[in-house]
């Protein structure tokens, strides 16, 4: 298997586990609140954790599936803003990095 092949199961094998559990919490918020006020309270914090958890899986998908277009159109693993290419352990590490390590400590 070669190395693209490697990185596209990756990105889509990590892409389909944040679509998952994007569901999940979806499905979770969805449920109606229980009629204690006590219960609601709690559930109210709750609901805010799921939510910030649920916005990160999102923008982590959006990343992977930019990932997934740069590498269909050969542009994958090369930096956004120096035209360098990424170090092979920054995308190891961050799959779906569009900065060399330079660039993004900048």
């Amino acid at each position: 298997m070669s190395t693209t092949e490697q990185i596209r199961e990756r990105l889509t094998a990590r892409l389909a586990e944040l679509a998952n559990r994007a569901e999940s919490l979806e499905a979770e918020l969805s449920k109606p609140l229980e009629a204690d006020s006590e219960e609601q309270a709690i559930a109210r914090e709750n609901e805010e954790t799921m939510e910030a958890l649920e916005e990160a899986a999102l923008q982590e998908i959006e990343q992977i599936r930019g990932a997934l277009t740069r590498l269909d159109n050969g542009h994958y693993g090369v930096c956004a803003k120096c035209g360098e290419d990424i170090a092979p352990a920054r995308l190891e590490a961050v799959p779906s990095a569009t900065r060399c390590i330079n660039c993004a400590s900048a």
